[in-house]
């Protein structure tokens, strides 16, 4: 807020400056609220007197490290019944201009921008269930680290970086999933010129005998 308009708000004439009695408007009542700080200091010091807040940072930890080892899984993935694809447009609309260190105008605002006219993507996306073991047996036999990045939707990828010796990611809140409108894995995301193809892909299962 700029000084002139902070100087007319608290700008006083001399005539607001001379004291009158009002008389009493109300009953008035003492401040009987105890001091919230010294409560609540009390109360975590009884926590911690008797092993309460130990306990409690004990489950916090608990269940911070089972999140993090396995993430809700994304809602609505479901294993792929009929194969399709389409293709996903990653041009954005600038909202404000884009300058360089200098100041120079790269792209000005309202201009339709394609990411890949400026970099290169190699890597495909691979989306699959990680409590899936069909999926998870296809994803890593087709694909290494440097051909595809596989990305759990369900499943610890923790639990199987350390089983399998290799990375995996998690789509966390399905962002991925829902930027790319996957409903189904397995599924694959892939460079095409301009867009980046987007294929669910249905598994053959082995038949018996």
């Amino acid at each position: 807020m700029g000084g002139g308009l902070l100087g007319a708000l608290f700008a006083v004439s001399p005539m607001a400056t001379q004291a009158r009695d009002y008389g009493q408007a109300g009953q008035t009542f003492p401040v009987i609220e105890p001091d919230l700080l010294a409560t609540i200091e009390a109360r975590l010091k009884r926590a911690e007197a008797s092993g309460e807040m130990a306990r409690m940072n004990a489950e916090f930890a608990a269940r911070a490290e089972a999140r993090a080892r396995r993430p809700n899984p994304v809602s609505g993935i479901t294993p792929t019944d009929q194969p399709r694809t389409w293709d996903y447009a990653p041009s954005v609309t600038l909202e404000q201009d884009v300058r360089d260190h200098k100041g120079q105008l790269i792209a000005a605002a309202g201009q339709r921008i394609n990411p890949l006219d400026f970099v290169t993507i190699r890597q495909e996306l691979v989306f699959i269930d990680g409590d899936n073991d069909a999926q998870m047996e296809w994803a890593t036999a087709r694909y290494t680290d440097v051909q595809a990045k596989i990305i759990l939707v369900s499943g610890s990828a923790i639990e199987e970086m350390t089983r399998r010796q290799r990375r995996f990611y998690f789509d966390q809140e399905g962002r991925l999933t829902g930027k790319f409108g996957i409903d189904h894995t397995p599924a694959v995301v892939k460079p095409a010129g301009k867009v980046m193809r987007v294929s669910e892909i249905l598994l053959q299962t082995r038949r018996a005998g």
